[in-house]
């Protein structure tokens, strides 16, 4: 996915790195890179957005339980497809 506009960093590496993001597992410079891409293209940000979403509604369902890498994966890539199909159909 891409907004079609040049960032010094590109969305793909943006939407890979969200779950770190969101998990505060990077470094302080890392997350800046990241948060400035947000305030820049906003179908990043609402991919972030929606990806947040999800990692509340399966820890409000799971509590603490970890979930499996190999489930985790599945879902981003699931949420991938959902939001591609809905901008495509859009």
């Amino acid at each position: 996915m891409s907004c079609g506009n040049h960032h010094d960093t590109p969305c793909g590496e943006v939407l890979d790195a969200v779950s770190a993001y969101l998990d505060g597992e990077m470094t302080d410079s890392d997350r800046a890179r990241i948060a400035q891409h947000f305030d820049e293209c906003s179908p990043c940000l609402h991919e972030a957005g929606i990806y947040q979403e999800v990692k509340v509604l399966v820890h409000r369902c799971c509590g603490n339980d970890q979930v499996p890498d190999e489930v985790r994966a599945r879902i981003v890539t699931r949420i991938r497809e959902v939001t591609v199909t809905y901008r495509t159909d859009g």
